[in-house]
């Protein structure tokens, strides 16, 4: 989303495409959000009488709770939600929603929608984050050989530019300006391309793993002097449009050391499954899905956990994170419902380049 100073209203044709009954499912309503500028689904019934909105909150709490796909909207949505009346004072709108903290506000009329319905968004100006964000890029490719045989993988490109410029510049929309970014495999063709980080006015500083310390090692090689604030950290090679300031404000509202993006992955098994009792088969479930979160890649740590690496031993984060967990530590876990595309295997880069075009807006 672009910010701005002013309000921005979302009227006639806008308000049409966040508009879904009780009925359509948790699907389509993340479909909706990340496709729409307002983001927010507005939940109304045949008559255009708002029911309750749907926000990126309300989605993750959905899906911790795991919700399927297919749950119905009605079980998830916010009712009652904070609105405005018609023809109300803009100021007084405003006022409003900085107190609740609140970027998008229905315009009501005794509880119908007014020619549909409007949305006033309020944004202030672009929030900086002064945390600094550690993007890995030392690994091989292996994967993705004979791409990776000439030139890094972060260097790749999808679309017009390398994935590394892309997640960089993303990253820099969501107002982050402090970079690290870990090398090994020809680090001297990611320095040469991104310089000190001038071309797009943030500061890049490398730290070089002489030899590979796995996904979580590179943490110990991080300056001792960096700001008293949680960092930010991800592989280099996915293609994602999470918002990373959503994700720094998830982990900041939870106690925790740690946390993780995750992905929701289903697995269908091809037979018919038996569940038994001794000799006795009680019931065959025909190719049963089975549902899991799986590492999504992308983490927020905070400074004490961070510490705790030494830069000199191979850690990969699974690793880092079970430590800390076995530990008493809190490991929180942040659901994705943006896209999401891992591209360590060629099949996936080359999906990659069909897909960046109308999903990446920089």
């Amino acid at each position: 989303m672009h910010l701005s100073n002013c309000n921005e209203r979302f009227v006639m044709e806008s308000w049409r495409k966040v508009l879904l009954g009780p009925d359509e499912t948790l699907k389509t309503a993340i479909e909706v959000l990340n496709k729409e500028e307002p983001r927010i689904v507005l939940v109304v019934d045949g008559s255009k009488r708002l029911l309750g909105t749907i926000t990126d909150g309300d989605i993750r709490r959905s899906l911790l709770r795991n919700c399927t796909m297919e749950t119905s909207i009605d079980e998830i949505m916010k009712r009652n939600p904070r609105v405005a009346a018609l023809g109300e004072n803009e100021a007084v709108i405003k006022e409003r929603m900085i107190k609740y903290s609140l970027l998008q506000m229905p315009i009501v009329d005794d509880d119908k929608v007014i020619q549909g319905l409007e949305i006033i968004s309020y944004i202030d100006e672009k929030k900086i984050h002064n945390n600094p964000v550690l993007i890995m890029a030392g690994g091989f490719g292996k994967r993705l050989r004979p791409y990776t045989e000439d030139i890094p993988k972060p260097l790749l490109k999808v679309g017009s530019k390398p994935i590394l410029e892309t997640i960089l510049k993303q990253f820099i929309e969501c107002g982050f300006h402090q970079f690290y970014i870990s090398t090994h495999y020809k680090a001297e063709m990611i320095r040469e391309y991104f310089g000190n980080g001038d071309k797009w006015g943030v500061k890049i500083h490398y730290i070089h793993e002489d030899t590979p310390l796995g996904t979580a090692g590179a943490l110990g090689l991080l300056p001792k002097d960096l700001p008293d604030l949680p960092i930010v950290m991800m592989n280099s090679d996915l293609l994602t449009s999470v918002n990373y300031g959503d994700l720094l404000k998830f982990h900041q509202e939870q106690s925790g050391v740690a946390s993780a993006c995750v992905r929701e992955y289903d697995f269908q098994v091809p037979y018919g499954v038996i569940e038994r009792e001794g000799y006795r088969i009680k019931s065959i479930i025909e190719k049963p899905i089975h549902k899991f979160f799986v590492n999504a890649g992308i983490y927020v740590l905070e400074p004490v956990l961070v510490k705790k690496v030494d830069g000199k031993d191979y850690l990969d984060m699974p690793a880092l994170l079970e430590q800390c967990i076995k530990s008493g530590d809190q490991v929180n876990m942040f659901p994705v419902h943006e896209y999401w595309l891992d591209m360590g295997r060629i099949k996936d880069y080359e999906q990659a380049q069909t897909e960046i075009h109308g999903l990446i807006r920089l």
